[in-house]
């Protein structure tokens, strides 16, 4: 029977806990007791952990033995904003993939009104990207920056750049990830409703990011950023094999 896996919130040695709303769920919902045996998450490795004491707001467990983790690429997801409610979904998949990071952008088409209201929705970005790493047995808490303007989101990243562009006509992103060095760190940019301007992607391009195409349909912006995510590791995956 697989384990549940849970985050830790602190870690000290040979001790972790959750805390608030966590072990709320934990204590609540699940009816947890002392004794019980979950796998929990310590940064970048996994330990099989047996819960020593329970308490509404705070639960603590003695950590074992590590697990073996899964190696994966890292990428980060540059992730224009669009309407909320698919933004939200795209955000839950996208760490339930594997994504290391998500960039909120306010591109050139970012609508107005989300935009501005775009800052007080990372907390909640924040927590769907909690329970979806805990959902998918992720390592690490994947990290959701708060919002930023291109240039800002382009020089907050590192690795290769790869922008996903409705004007690319002749390389695919299979194309461009075939011909990186295998491991490297990865930043797929996704763009809003309307797609990147010129502007945008030139600003891209004079920064060093390849030019991607997803193919010749026009895909929604949840929709692209999954098909991307799901093509930069399937290929990453062959690469290690």
């Amino acid at each position: 029977m697989t384990r549940r896996r849970w985050i830790a919130d602190e870690v000290a040695g040979d001790s972790a806990a959750l805390v608030g709303e966590h072990a709320a769920h934990l204590t609540r919902v699940l009816r947890v007791q002392a004794g019980q045996q979950f796998d929990i998450a310590c940064g970048e490795v996994v330990r099989r952990g047996t819960v020593s004491s329970v308490a509404d707001d705070r639960v603590e467990f003695m950590l074992g033995e590590e697990l073996s983790a899964q190696v994966s690429t890292p990428i980060t997801l540059l992730l224009a904003v669009f309407k909320f409610d698919r933004m939200e979904w795209a955000i839950e998949k996208a760490v339930e993939l594997g994504v290391e990071c998500v960039v909120p952008v306010v591109a050139r088409r970012t609508e107005k009104h989300l935009a501005a209201a775009a800052e007080k929705r990372s907390e909640r970005w924040r927590r769907i990207a909690h329970e979806a790493a805990e959902q998918s047995r992720r390592n690490w808490l994947p990290e959701i920056t708060n919002p930023l303007k291109l240039e800002a989101a382009i020089a907050s990243v590192q690795g290769i750049g790869i922008l996903l562009a409705e004007a690319e006509r002749e390389r695919s992103l299979k194309v461009v990830l075939d011909g990186l060095p295998p491991g490297s760190p990865l930043s797929l940019a996704i763009g809003p409703e309307g797609g990147w301007t010129a502007d945008e992607i030139t600003r891209f391009r004079d920064s060093g990011w390849h030019t991607a195409s997803l193919g010749p349909t026009i895909l929604r912006a949840e929709t692209a950023a999954i098909a991307a995510l799901a093509v930069t590791l399937a290929v990453a995956r062959h690469a290690h094999e």
